[in-house]
Formats: C-alpha cells, sequence, structure tokens
C-alpha cells in the first residue's frame, strides 16, 4: 500500500526526487520507524528509518575539528566489525540504538571521538571478542603484533576474572544449599527423640505410664 505525503527522498541510485512509500513499520525495539521506498524514475528499493533525536551532536576530532555525528558511519564501522560473525543484524541495530541513546543523554553536544571509541568497545566486547578485536585495531591503530597481544591479553584476563566469579557464585549456592539440608536434618532429628520410648518399653505402654506418674504427683 502506498504511503501519501512520505515522498520526496532522493533515490540513492539515480538521485530521482520521485520516491513512494510503499511499506511502514515499527522496528522491534520501537525507537524508529522503517519505510521500504521505491524510486519512480529507475525502480530501485531501498529502506529508510525515522528516529527519534533528542540533541544535536558533534563530534570533536583529534585534530581539533567539529564534525556533525553520523550514524549511518557508527553503523558501518561496527558492522564491518563484526561481519562474518555470527551476530544478528538486528542486534547490531539494537546496539547502534542503544550507543546514540547513551550519548544523546549524556548532556554534551560535542562528544570526543575518543569517547564514542570507547563506548563502542565496551558494548563489542560483550557481545563478540573478534569484532572487539578487530574495531580495536583501527581505532587504535595497531601498527604491530604486539598491539594484538595487548588486546588479546586483555580479553583472556577478563574471561578469567568472570570464570573466577562464576564459580565463586556457584560455591556459594553449593555453600547455601547444605546448610539448608544439615538445618532440615537436625529439625527432623529432634522430632524423633521427643517421640521415641525409652529402651525396653513397649511403645504404646510409654505414654500411658508418663500420664499416671504426673497425676500422682497432683493429688499428693
Amino acid at each position: 500500500r502506498q504511503l501519501k505525503g512520505l515522498g520526496g527522498m532522493r533515490c540513492p541510485y539515480c538521485a530521482g526526487q520521485d520516491t513512494q512509500v510503499k511499506d511502514s513499520r515499527p522496528t522491534e525495539d520501537n525507537t524508529a520507524i522503517r519505510r521500504r521506498r521505491v524510486c519512480s524514475d529507475c525502480g530501485g528499493r531501498f529502506t529508510t528509518f525515522e528516529r527519534v533525536q533528542l540533541r544535536e551532536l558533534m563530534v570533536l576530532k583529534r585534530s581539533g575539528r567539529r564534525v556533525p555525528f553520523d550514524r549511518e558511519k557508527l553503523s558501518r564501522s561496527i558492522g564491518l566489525a563484526l561481519r562474518k560473525r555470527p551476530v544478528e543484524p538486528d542486534r547490531i541495530e539494537r546496539l547502534v540504538s542503544g550507543l546514540v541513546r547513551q550519548l544523546e543523554s549524556g548532556g554534551e553536544s560535542d562528544i570526543p571521538s575518543d569517547t564514542i571509541g570507547a563506548y563502542v568497545m565496551d558494548a563489542l566486547r560483550s557481545i563478540d571478542s573478534v569484532g572487539y578485536v578487530r574495531f580495536a585495531s583501527v581505532y587504535k591503530d595497531f601498527t604491530q603484533a604486539a598491539d594484538f597481544e595487548t588486546v588479546l591479553s586483555e580479553i583472556a584476563k577478563a574471561g578469567e576474572r568472570r570464570n573466577a566469579a562464576a564459580q565463586a557464585s556457584l560455591q556459594s549456592q553449593g555453600a547455601t544449599q547444605s546448610e539448608d539440608v544439615s538445618q532440615g536434618e537436625g529439625a527432623s532429628d529432634v522430632g524423633s527423640v521427643s517421640t521415641e520410648p525409652p529402651a525396653g518399653e513397649p511403645a504404646g505402654l510409654a505414654p500411658t505410664k508418663k500420664r499416671a506418674k504426673r497425676s500422682t504427683v497432683t493429688s499428693s
């Protein structure tokens, strides 16, 4: 179904301006509207996204230049780092959306490029270690094998810390369960002592003798 009033987007194939929206729907995380467009001149089809922008962001380059923040450039950089990796495109889109929201909610309109790079590296570290190394090699401008060895060593140490924390958590849970079982067995033992008859006496006569003894004491 063609949607009226949403044309005017330039075609990326022939640069024609007569494009029409054929389909419009929200993304999975409901942070954008995905529009499927077709060009009337060349028939090319492409997709655009409409998103909420909280503030105009400017990137401060290391050279001192200020350039407008480009979400698509950020998305391409992350996509290249995760190329042929087992990461779904939708997850990459959610990652980019989360990074943009983090930047927009930071309170600053001018953001150093190093800050953006650090955010991306933190996000990639938790998603895919290969993508993390790829991005780090470009972002940090690796020039020798030792640079890769340093990053790989950091990844290995982070994995060891996660494994140690997971092992400690499992041991703590096991100790808690053992303590609960011990307390339950102790309570069961107390109950059994109070109900067992004295040694050598029939089980049915012991309560009767005790009641008789107590009544004698009362009458005296």
